[in-house]
């Protein structure tokens, strides 16, 4: 059976990393900035690395810009909070809230190993970004 949006995969998979992206860099944002409801944590060095991360390394996802090596830091940051953060309240994501925690882990693990794409800065300066092989 063929794929009903197949041929629309490269554009579905942009746009996956374009909004996953930039969801994450306003959790970093938060962090950092204080923006969006949430509070400055400038002064813990565990959540100020985690805003760095997650602003720095959402927008490069998003953008596409080495967006394998930083969806690969994504990913392990979000391992870890999970288990630091979420674990320890219990086994059941669906319990402990660590759901966004595990979303975010496995697919940003996608995302580096599948790359920027084409639809991407990297894309578009040829940097390995191109269709998958």
């Amino acid at each position: 059976m063929q794929r009903w949006l197949g041929r629309w995969s490269e554009q579905a998979y942009a746009l996956l990393r374009l909004v996953s992206g930039a969801l994450f860099a306003c959790h970093g944002a938060q962090k950092l900035f204080g923006a969006l409801g949430g509070h400055q944590m400038l002064n813990d060095p565990k959540m100020l690395t985690a805003g760095i991360i997650e602003f720095v390394g959402g927008l490069l996802i998003a953008v596409g810009l080495l967006a394998s090596f930083a969806a690969f830091l994504a990913s392990g940051e979000m391992a870890v909070g999970y288990f630091q953060v979420h674990a320890p309240n219990g086994f059941w994501p669906i319990l402990n809230k660590g759901e966004l925690a595990i979303v975010y882990c496995f697919l940003f693990l996608y995302v580096a190993a599948r790359g920027s794409g084409p639809y991407s800065i990297d894309g578009l300066r040829g940097a390995g970004g191109g269709a998958r092989r």
